[in-house]
């Protein structure tokens, strides 16, 4: 078997072997894998230290603050869905989620409130904000249990949509009126052209 005498043979983890200038086979400290172990072991004492102190944090805890975790969870839980809820059914009109946070007992922050901006743009016709203003009212009134301020945002923008109603309305009737006015010209011109006799001039 021949040993090249550039190549290091691995011996554990932090130690390699190889041949030296005479031939002869010495260990040594690996420095870069010793460095890179004890980086990999720091991390996992710390995630381990992390982990004993939210587990012993919580069996510290008292039967109230424990009830007060349990709340906080299940608010942030609440909190976090209705926000979702928004954003899902508003597409394009809905701004990114922000949120009110408190510390529990455990250290842990958890949302307490949030808020999803609703913006409604008026189309540039009455059926674009007829559409725009059914996808705003979707969008406020899609969580389980919308709050006052969903019910707000809902009734401004029926309000926008009943005006794109009227607004469509108006114009369908004008455009109605248009024609029969336009009808009524040309009867009346054709009703004329009957009474007017025709004269023949010489040239």
């Amino acid at each position: 078997m021949e040993i090249g005498t550039t190549l290091p043979y691995e011996i554990g983890i932090n130690y390699s072997i190889k041949l030296n200038e005479k031939e002869i086979l010495v260990f040594e400290d690996d420095p870069l894998r010793e460095s890179k172990t004890s980086d990999e072991e720091k991390l996992e004492k710390e995630r381990e230290q992390r982990e004993a102190k939210e587990t012993s944090s919580a069996d510290k805890l008292c039967d109230d603050e424990k009830r007060l975790v349990y709340e906080l969870s299940s608010r942030d839980t609440e909190v976090r869905a209705h926000e979702a809820a928004h954003q899902a059914a508003g597409g394009g009109m809905t701004g990114a989620a922000s949120y009110s946070y408190q510390q529990g007992p455990d250290g842990r922050m958890y949302a307490i409130g949030g808020e999803v901006s609703i913006s409604i743009p008026s189309g540039s016709s009455p059926q674009e904000s007829m559409r725009n203003a059914q996808q705003a009212i979707a969008a406020a009134m899609a969580p389980a249990d919308p709050s006052g301020q969903d019910f707000g945002v809902a009734s401004s923008a029926m309000v926008m949509l009943i005006k794109a109603q009227q607004q469509l309305l108006k114009e369908t009737q004008e455009g109605m009126l248009g024609k029969e006015v336009y009808k009524g010209e040309s009867e009346k011109n054709a009703a004329n052209k009957k009474d007017t006799t025709n004269l023949e001039i010489p040239t």
